[in-house]
């Protein structure tokens, strides 16, 4: 496989629960042959929808991926928390509210006491504008949703959302592992530059363009797990992709 001629040890799982079995068993397969850990299973859609009955069939498809994840062996089945407005991940005030904390609590409950997994962990990936806003409040989540298979998704990227998180993000990372770290299953990889112009502005980057240390990122995140999978994102061409796999081996050799 491609991945493994880059030098690479992790891939994302693009399939979904309701793909041919066939082809999802072809895919594990082969990823174990190539020695490629599964980092994570998608959920990507609002278990938190306004919308009883979309609300609905997005948990019953949340259910489903994390019993494909488990089946699977993957690292984590994620998802983000939900946004209670049109857009599935939108920024809406509606987000930080007490009952949207304790709808999210039981939805992520509900989910993980259907399936009951064995081989995996449900996690939330953390987002700019919906809870968790930071490590303490990520914390606060995994006590109050109490389940032994639920753990965390790291994009750290996601909560560089003041200069002072920005101008100090070594520091913000060290704090987010050290509190989190041994929870933490999976982990993105991207970039944030914090535009020089008014108002505050971040903008995500390709990892090579943004501010952030990728190194501190990786190695710290090593140092809690030595197979941490970091999962390169949002990028648009494979010659994209190729230029930040180059960028973040040249850093590690450094």
């Amino acid at each position: 496989m491609k991945h493994k001629a880059l030098g690479l040890g992790a891939v994302n799982f693009h399939l979904s629960y309701e793909d041919d079995e066939t082809l999802i068993d072809e895919y594990v397969k082969e990823a174990r042959n190539n020695d490629l850990v599964i980092a994570e299973v998608g959920v990507w859609r609002n278990t938190l929808d306004l919308n009883e009955a979309a609300r609905k069939e997005t948990m019953k498809y949340a259910v489903g991926q994390l019993e494909l994840a488990d089946r699977i062996g993957s690292r984590c089945c994620v998802n983000i928390i939900g946004a209670r407005g049109p857009r599935w991940d939108g920024a809406y005030k509606e987000n930080f509210t007490k009952e949207t904390w304790e709808l999210a609590v039981r939805t992520i409950q509900q989910i993980i006491d259907e399936v009951n997994p064995k081989n995996t962990w449900f996690t939330i990936e953390s987002m700019p504008w919906m809870f968790p806003t930071g490590p303490d409040e990520y914390l606060k989540l995994l006590e109050s949703v109490d389940r032994d298979r639920f753990a965390v998704h790291m994009d750290v990227f996601n909560w560089i959302t003041t200069p002072r998180r920005y101008f100090f993000h070594e520091e913000f990372i060290s704090e987010c592992f050290e509190k989190l770290g041994k929870h933490i299953k999976s982990c993105h990889l991207k970039g944030v530059k914090m535009e020089d112009d008014y108002t505050l502005f971040f903008r995500e980057t390709s990892v090579e363009d943004g501010g952030i240390n990728t190194k501190h990122l990786i190695e710290t995140g090593l140092s809690f797990d030595k197979n941490m999978p970091f999962i390169i994102e949002h990028l648009h061409t494979d010659e994209q992709y190729l230029n930040s796999v180059a960028h973040i081996k040249s850093l590690m050799t450094l």
